[in-house]
């Protein structure tokens, strides 16, 4: 039998994710119910997952390499990190 990994890492995340999901069922037209959704068809369900991705922002990574200013001849590593914002 398969085991999920799709685990809410911050467990008090769960009710703002569960806003989430109707606000996207929504958007699509697709009406969620509180519980249990199994009547839905696969097309459905997947319509308000990625509806869900859709309005997700990806985590944005850069590194490079720069001179460092303060010693000459070495360089150091620059990195940023762009957060996610709904």
């Amino acid at each position: 039998m398969a085991r999920s990994n799709n685990k809410i890492v911050v467990p008090e995340a769960k009710a703002a994710m569960e806003k989430f999901k109707m606000e996207a069922a929504n958007e699509v037209g697709v009406n969620l119910k509180q519980g249990y959704n199994g009547d839905l068809t696969s097309r459905q369900a997947g319509s308000v997952g990625g509806q869900m991705v859709k309005n997700m922002k990806t985590i944005r990574r850069a590194r490079f390499v720069r001179a460092d200013r303060t010693a000459t001849g070495h360089e150091i590593e620059v990195r940023y990190i762009a957060g996610i914002v709904l």
